[in-house]
């Protein structure tokens, strides 16, 4: 199981606004070793954390990981 498509649903996610990590971890953090999406995602640098002005550690998505929305939301080239 490709989880390319769920990860891309979570960056989705955090670009629409930047949430605090607490609730991304709780949507998102699973301990299924094959359901690894938030890990990847991490991992892959499409989404990252800052603390924001009033201390709460905040998710958003990173240049990369909007790269890869537009990719998957532009059509594909014809062959």
């Amino acid at each position: 199981m490709s989880t390319e498509p769920l990860i891309l649903d979570l960056v989705e996610w955090v670009a629409a606004h930047p949430r605090p990590y607490a609730e991304v971890i709780d949507a998102w953090r699973t301990n299924c070793p094959r359901l690894t999406v938030w890990e990847d995602a991490s991992e892959r640098g499409l989404v990252s954390c800052a603390t924001d002005p009033s201390g709460i550690l905040m998710v958003s998505a990173t240049k990369t990981g909007r790269q890869a929305l537009a990719a998957r939301l532009s059509p594909a080239a014809p062959p």
